[in-house]
């Protein structure tokens, strides 16, 4: 039974798109492998990782700095939740006591 038209134009798209990416992935190296010959080359590297480890950096300090925010938010709604549930038993307590000396008082 011959597969449909169709299935094999998506395989020949999905073959032609991993080509022209492995060539892609090549031709960097290449040009990288030429640029990093020339002194100007070198230069011009050394500058572009001097600012991607400046903009990691600050990424990193920028999520540490959010984790550290978001920590803190967890541990006061972690805090305002335990004062609520004290509160809420103290309350509940209380309720039981007042019916106890209600219905004691009844009787």
């Amino acid at each position: 039974m011959p597969r449909p038209r169709r299935r094999i134009e998506e395989e020949v798209v999905i073959v032609r798109s991993l080509v022209w990416f492995a060539l892609g992935i090549v031709g960097g190296f290449v040009a990288a492998h030429l640029v990093n010959k020339d002194p100007r080359g070198q230069e011009v590297l050394a500058q572009l990782d001097s600012r991607i480890g400046e903009f990691t950096d600050r990424m990193s300090d920028a999520y540490h700095a959010q984790e550290t925010r978001l920590s803190e938010i967890i541990d006061d709604a972690k805090n305002v939740a335990s004062s609520v549930a004290e509160k809420t038993s103290d309350a509940a307590d209380d309720a039981a006591r007042v019916v106890e000396k209600t219905a004691s008082s009844s009787d």
